[in-house]
């Protein structure tokens, strides 16, 4: 016969309580569902187990040999629930983040900082992620919030992932401060990709979306660009521009101000990317995660608020028609 741990547990009550009712308010049940529980047992075991008294109930010597095994499941129980217990109180103070430079540097400070006064006993941890990783540390479960970005689309993640949207940010023109189109003009003035058709340029490594965004960009405005200087860090980019050597399309909250820049905005079409935390479908494992996200967009909105006016609303995608 296949062992019902649930008598076993059972039998182990009555011998401690010495009646069915106080067994019966242990497991919280009624009177008679335990008693119908130990006229189970008996015919699954086939033996007498319980003999019912005026004074209570008391074992058989059957009942009392598996009750010596019932204490055993009765420890196990509550030494899994107490675990159980200790693991999700520290998974409610654990928060496991992954984010990209940009994000690291401008958008989760302070955001962790909030968190930290609401929660100073919080477990934080921060790794640095590339945003085509991000979505696959959560779902291996290595990170419990991944800070991404997707260039143009947005972002669309696996049915087991949810992406909470953050904010929109926009590329800018990166120009050595000397630059004619930086001195020849006002500086509220949006420039035209083509106007740039002719410059060299600092780009993101090729094969990285941002890249493949740029030179779509770039096409649309009927020019391929001479990329004579490749990166993966929108920091480097910004520090060539700063010798006068190149150009460079940087996203808006990447900006640095590096010693000898300047930027633009791009008039319309202007690329953009798309900025989102990704969680699990349910996280309720890990509460901290929503305030994170709720913090997070907090910042973004006083990050987005800080730029010129039209950048707070949504660019339209740089495969839009002029005029749309």
């Amino acid at each position: 016969m296949v062992v019902d741990p649930g008598q076993l547990r059972l039998l182990a009550l009555i011998e401690r309580h010495g009646s069915l009712t106080a067994a019966a308010h242990a497991l919280r049940l009624t009177p008679a569902a335990v008693t119908q529980q130990v006229a189970k047992a008996e015919r699954d075991w086939q033996v007498p187990l319980v003999v019912r008294g005026p004074r209570g109930a008391t074992l058989t010597a059957a009942g009392a040999l598996l009750a010596r095994h019932g204490r055993t499941v009765e420890e196990a129980s509550d030494r899994a629930e107490a675990e159980l217990a200790a693991l999700l109180g520290h998974l409610s103070l654990r928060l496991r983040i992954g984010t990209f430079q940009a994000a690291a540097l401008h958008l989760l400070p302070p955001a962790l900082t909030a968190l930290r006064h609401r929660h100073p006993d919080a477990d934080v941890s921060v790794m640095d992620v590339v945003s085509g990783r991000g979505a696959a540390e959560i779902g291996a479960g290595r990170l419990d919030v991944a800070i991404v970005a997707s260039w143009g689309a947005p972002l669309v993640p696996p049915p087991h992932l949810r992406a909470h949207s953050l904010l929109v940010d926009p590329m800018v023109v990166v120009l050595p401060d000397d630059h004619p189109l930086a001195t020849g003009q006002p500086a509220d003035a949006g420039l035209r990709l083509e106007q740039l058709r002719d410059e060299s340029w600092v780009s993101i490594l090729a094969g990285h979306a941002a890249r493949e965004q740029f030179h779509d960009a770039a096409r649309a405005a009927g020019f391929t660009p001479a990329v004579r200087f490749e990166t993966e860090s929108y920091d480097v980019a910004q520090a060539l521009v700063g010798t006068g050597i190149a150009v460079a399309l940087v996203s808006r909250l990447a900006l640095t101000h590096a010693p000898g820049t300047t930027h633009r905005e791009l008039a319309c079409p202007r690329p953009y990317r798309r900025l989102y935390a990704v969680t699990k479908s349910d996280a309720g494992l890990t509460p901290l995660a929503d305030l994170l996200i709720d913090l997070l967009r907090d910042v973004a909105r006083d990050i987005t608020a800080t730029w010129e006016a039209p950048l707070r609303e949504e660019p339209r995608p740089s495969n839009a028609p002029p005029g749309a």
